[in-house]
C-alpha cells in the first residue's frame, strides 16, 4: 500500500487545517489507520488512529477535542481534521496504515498509539503554526 498525505501548510494559531491520506490500495477498507507527527529533535508521536470502517477513533490527549480523524472508504482516503492550532502542533504529519486482521481487531484498542503496529507509512506533510 502506499499512502500519500496533503494538506499541510502554514497557518496562524487558532486556525484551522485538514489532511488527506490516499491509499493506493483499492482495498483500504482493510487497513485502520493512524496519524503520526515529528517536531524537529523530537521522536514521531501518535496523534491520531481510526478502525477499518471508522466506528472507533483514538486520540493523543494533546489534540483530544481539537483534532478529527475519519475516512472514506469509496475513496481510499483518511483525514485529520485540525481545529485550534497551536504553535506546539507544529511538525511533519504522517499517515500510516495497519493490515485489520483478527489479532489487529483484538488488539487495536490497546495498541493503536505503537509506531512499530503499523505496516506502511506515507511521506509526511509539514504543517507549520506561527503564534
Amino acid at each position: 500500500v502506499q499512502l500519500q498525505a496533503s494538506g499541510g501548510g502554514l497557518v496562524q494559531t487558532g486556525d484551522s487545517l485538514k489532511l488527506s491520506c490516499v491509499a493506493s490500495e483499492r482495498t483500504f477498507n482493510a487497513y485502520a489507520s493512524g496519524w503520526f507527527r515529528q517536531a524537529p529533535g523530537k521522536e514521531r508521536e501518535f496523534v491520531a488512529a481510526i478502525s477499518w470502517k471508522g466506528s472507533n477513533t483514538y486520540y493523543a490527549d494533546s489534540v483530544k477535542g481539537r483534532f478529527n480523524t475519519s475516512r472514506d472508504n469509496a475513496a481510499n482516503t483518511v483525514y485529520l481534521e485540525m481545529n485550534i492550532l497551536k504553535p506546539e502542533d507544529t511538525a511533519i504529519y504522517y499517515c500510516a496504515a495497519r493490515v485489520w486482521s483478527l489479532h489487529t481487531y483484538r488488539e487495536f484498542s490497546r495498541t493503536y498509539y505503537s509506531r512499530e503496529k503499523y505496516d506502511y507509512w506515507g511521506q509526511g506533510t509539514q504543517v507549520t503554526v506561527s503564534s
